[in-house]
């Protein structure tokens, strides 16, 4: 048999090696070893790897509409709650437990060193700065006050 079996597949004189990805100068391109020619078969034959590319811990691109990218926080198991980071503010905000559970732990240790540190006297303040950012993350549907440190969306 001598003609190829993958007539789709570039001609060496292609920009781009077998596997899609530019080739490094000297190189055949693919998923192979350097080195070697050829990939593990056409590019987007299989399709898609889905979370390829994507963050540990972020799912797959493609959702319902009205997310970034189309992701659905209420789909990621990993994705905090906005219920619980409000009501943390609102009954433990002059601890800075809620923004501990955000993890954004060098502004809850603040909160929580000026509650500590000042013996009390210090303490109101914290918690009415508490429950503000409490009410603010109940109620946010964007910006600062509707993601974790991380920038994932919080869940509802």
């Amino acid at each position: 048999m001598t003609e190829n079996p993958y007539p789709q597949q570039p001609g060496p004189d292609a920009p781009y090696g077998a596997s899609g990805r530019p080739s490094e100068p000297g190189q055949p391109g693919g998923y192979g070893q350097p080195g070697q020619p050829g990939g593990y078969g056409q590019p987007g034959a299989a399709g898609p790897v889905p979370g390829y590319g994507q963050p540990y811990g972020y799912p797959p691109q493609g959702g319902p509409a009205g997310y970034p990218g189309g992701y659905d926080p209420n789909l990621d198991p990993t994705a905090k709650s906005r219920l619980a980071a409000g009501l943390l503010g609102i009954l433990l905000g002059s601890l800075g437990i809620h923004r501990f559970y955000l993890g954004y732990t060098g502004i809850g240790l603040v909160m929580l060193l000026l509650t500590v540190l000042s013996v009390g006297f210090l303490a109101p303040l914290v918690a009415i700065w508490g429950l503000v950012e409490g009410i603010l993350y109940l109620t946010a549907k964007q910006g600062t006050y509707a993601v974790d440190s991380t920038g994932r969306p919080l869940r509802a």
